[in-house]
């Protein structure tokens, strides 16, 4: 049995287009499933632990949906150790990008009924698990900008959610001030001064599509950290055509750092975000939890640990 959780108004309504093109798909394959529409991703959580405890044989938690609405049942499926599998419809799907996952409907069905998992880390901190990266400072602040503005929804509504990311910066770059901001990486501190940004990636990219830490690997235990100092609004402009192609890591002024715990303080208070998701403006403190989750995914015959999702079950 299968659990799908769709968020209806997932990339501006892109959960609920999907979820009536897979509808039809599951009955042709008379696929046994029940369907979870999610209320906000306050409640979503609460909603997965009630569905997920009505049973035992739960193949998989299927998400149609975004970045976003995964992060907001990972504790859930943590709590009952049921496999992830994503259908995606958000705006920046990087979650689906990192897992080689399909963005294509039904080629991502065939992929989440395939039964084939691997396992994934995740990222613990105090707002709860995450899953892509924990982000603070600029880009965290492009996310707010981009989230609240009026720009994601049209350019959801055209199938360019990318393109709200990349209005996002520019939006972000005529108001955002750098500042110094301590790094403390496996108990070594080290400071930066004007720094812009801290990212704390489980992913290679974010941001629909971003390379931030194009090294990260989801299942080697570490967590993989980018900060950007020192630059002017100009250099950092010029930064992200790099970053579209995971470049920028040799720039001197790009600072890269991996360890099993990090701890971030910006002498302002920053926003930041955990798949997308607002955790606040405080300090805070990520760390690495191996194997924590497993994810429905085509690469798992080719890297990381690969089987049956009811081997591990």
């Amino acid at each position: 049995m299968y659990l799908f959780i769709i968020n209806p108004r997932s990339g501006g309504g892109a959960g609920q287009r999907t979820w009536h093109a897979v509808e039809p798909m599951l009955q042709a394959r008379a696929t046994p499933c029940e369907a979870l529409f999610t209320q906000s991703a306050d409640s979503a959580e609460t909603q997965v632990l009630h569905a997920l405890a009505r049973r035992e044989d739960w193949r998989a938690a299927i998400v149609i949906g975004g970045d976003g609405t995964i992060h907001s049942v990972l504790g859930a499926l943590r709590i009952r150790a049921v496999a992830l599998a994503v259908i995606p419809a958000g705006s920046g799907n990087d979650t689906a990008r990192g897992f080689g996952i399909p963005l294509a409907t039904e080629a991502a069905l065939d992929a989440a009924l395939q039964d084939r998992c691997r396992t994934a880390d995740l990222l613990s901190g105090a707002e709860g698990w995450t899953l892509t990266a924990v982000a603070s400072g600029f880009d965290a602040q492009v996310a707010v900008n981009v989230n609240n503005g009026p720009y994601k929804r049209l350019c959801n509504a055209i199938g360019a959610g990318q393109l709200a990311y990349l209005i996002g910066i520019l939006h972000t770059l005529m108001t955002f001030k750098p500042c110094r901001v301590s790094v403390t990486c496996d108990g070594k501190e080290q400071a930066f001064e004007n720094a812009w940004l801290v990212s704390i990636c489980n992913l290679p990219s974010y941001g629909g599509g971003l390379l931030i830490c194009p090294q990260a690997k989801a299942d080697d235990g570490l967590l993989d950290v980018c900060v950007v100092h020192g630059i002017s609004r100009w250099q950092l402009l010029r930064l992200f055509p790099t970053v579209m192609k995971g470049t920028h890591t040799a720039l001197p002024f790009v600072t890269m750092l991996r360890g099993h715990s990090v701890a971030v303080r910006f002498a302002q208070p920053r926003h930041a975000i955990g798949d997308g998701e607002s955790l606040g403006a405080a300090p805070m403190t990520v760390r690495c939890e191996p194997c924590a989750l497993r994810v429905l995914s085509p690469l798992a015959g080719t890297q990381g640990a690969a089987g049956p999702c009811s081997a591990s079950g």
